[in-house]
């Protein structure tokens, strides 16, 4: 019975893993969208609009200019997936808020996203569960800056 010790992995490996990983879920995401006729930065807006959302903010987090979101936005407009709504509290700001169709086709996206299910599948319930936990000790701190 061999008693190796288990390697322990440099940050560059964990990295390159977390890298290889999320382009993987990438390309899982654009693919299932474009089922639905949208592009991946499309399907990637309607995922960041749980509430009302400033054309700014929405800006920083596809990290890029203001100008491209108002194209961006234009289009799922025409779909009726979301609409620009005043902020309340300064009505020269616009808010992009989805709509209940915006909702269910962003849904629908990550029910039909089968390479990152499939993957998901081959943990237990234990190894979800320590995923999850590690995962989101992760995200407040990748978060931060964004």
């Amino acid at each position: 019975m061999s008693t190796a010790t288990p390697h322990t992995p440099t940050k560059l490996e964990l990295l390159e893993l977390l890298a290889a990983i999320g382009t993987a879920q990438w390309r899982d995401f654009a693919a299932a969208a474009a089922h639905y006729g949208l592009t991946s930065t499309q399907a990637r807006v309607l995922a960041q609009l749980n509430g009302p959302l400033p054309m700014r903010g929405l800006a920083t987090l596809l990290v890029c200019d203001a100008s491209n979101v108002t194209g961006i936005v234009d289009r799922l407009e025409a779909r009726e997936l979301v609409r620009r709504e005043p902020d309340p509290a300064d009505r020269r700001v616009k808010n992009v808020v989805a709509t209940d169709a915006g909702r269910e086709i962003i849904r629908r996206v990550r029910e039909e996203m089968q390479a990152t299910h499939g993957a998901l599948d081959t943990l237990d319930e234990t190894e979800s569960a320590t995923l999850y936990a590690l995962l989101g000790r992760l995200r407040p701190t990748m978060e931060k800056d964004a």
